[in-house]
C-alpha cells in the first residue's frame, strides 16, 4: 500500500508540474497586462505587479474596438452561412448514390493551403469589388468553410435512419419539409460542433485579414499584431489585447461546452 501511495503521489506531482508549465505563459500574459508601462519593461513577465492597473485593458480596447467589431461581424456571418450550406450538402451527399466520389472531390478544398490561393484570391476580390470589405471576408471564409462543414454533416447524417426519411415521404412530405421537420431537429449536435469549429477557425485567421483588408476594415487579429509597434513595444497593452482577442472564443466554449461534448459523443453509442 505504501508503494502504491508513493507512486500516486509521484504521478500527481509530475502532472502538477506539467500543468504549471502549461499555465506559465497564461500567467505571464495576465501579470504583464496588469502592469504599468515602466514596470512592464523593467520586471520579469511572470513577476506579479506591485501596483496592478487596468489601464492597459482600456487602452487596448480603445485601439482594438473597431477590429473586434469587424471580426465579430464576418465571423458570425461566415459561420452561419458555411454551417447551413454544409448541412444542406451533408444531407444531400449522405442520402444519394456515388456520394463517396463527390465527398472525395469536395474534400480537396480542405487541403488547399491559404498561401496557395492568396494572390488569385486578391485579384478576384479586387475585380469583384469585394476587396477591403467585410462582405469579401465573409464570402471568402464561407467558401473555405463549406468543405469541412459538409464532411461534418455528411458523417453525422449518414447515421440518420433512412426509415425516418422514408416515413416522411410516405406521409407526403417533400424534400424541403423533410429537411426542416425531420433532419434539422436531430442535427443540433452536428450544428454545435461545426459552428464552434468554424467560429474558432475564422476568428483566429490572420492571412486573409492581412491581404484582403486595410485601415478600418482590418480584423482584430491584424490589429493585435500591429499593437507591437515599430519603435517601442508596449507589452502590457499587447498582452491586454491578447486577452480581449481571446475572450469571444473562450465565451463560446464556455456557453456551448456541454453541448459540444454531447455533439462529440453523438453517434458513439447506437440504440
Amino acid at each position: 500500500m505504501r508503494v502504491v501511495r508513493r507512486a500516486e503521489l509521484l504521478a500527481a506531482a509530475i502532472l502538477a508540474l506539467f500543468v504549471a508549465l502549461w499555465l506559465l505563459p497564461f500567467w505571464a500574459v495576465l501579470m504583464t497586462s496588469l502592469k504599468d508601462d515602466t514596470e512592464a519593461r523593467l520586471t520579469l513577465p511572470v513577476a506579479p505587479p506591485t501596483r496592478p492597473t487596468l489601464y492597459p485593458f482600456f487602452r487596448a480596447f480603445d485601439l482594438m474596438k473597431q477590429g473586434l467589431f469587424n471580426s465579430l461581424v464576418f465571423t458570425v456571418l461566415a459561420t452561419i452561412f458555411s454551417t447551413v450550406i454544409g448541412s444542406l450538402n451533408g444531407y444531400f451527399l449522405a442520402k444519394i448514390r456515388y456520394s463517396d466520389i463527390l465527398i472525395l472531390l469536395l474534400s480537396f478544398g480542405i487541403f488547399i493551403p491559404y498561401h496557395a490561393v492568396a494572390i488569385p484570391l486578391l485579384i478576384v476580390t479586387s475585380r469583384l469589388g469585394l476587396y477591403n470589405s467585410l462582405l469579401g471576408l465573409t464570402l471568402v471564409h464561407t467558401a473555405y468553410g463549406i468543405p469541412i462543414c459538409t464532411l461534418f454533416f455528411t458523417s453525422f447524417l449518414s447515421e440518420l435512419p433512412q426509415s425516418l426519411i422514408d416515413a416522411a415521404r410516405v406521409d407526403g412530405a417533400d424534400e424541403t419539409t423533410i429537411y426542416t421537420r425531420v433532419v434539422l431537429p436531430v442535427s443540433w449536435p452536428a450544428f454545435v460542433v461545426t459552428a464552434v469549429f468554424q467560429f474558432t477557425s475564422i476568428w483566429n485567421d490572420f492571412l486573409f485579414g492581412l491581404i484582403l483588408t486595410q485601415g478600418v476594415n482590418q480584423p482584430a487579429s491584424v490589429v493585435l499584431a500591429n499593437l507591437l509597434g515599430t519603435t517601442a513595444a508596449e507589452w502590457n497593452t499587447q498582452m491586454a489585447g491578447t486577452f480581449l482577442y481571446a475572450f469571444p472564443v473562450v465565451l463560446v466554449y464556455f456557453l456551448l461546452g456541454k453541448y459540444l461534448v454531447r455533439g462529440y459523443l453523438a453517434g458513439a453509442i447506437k440504440a
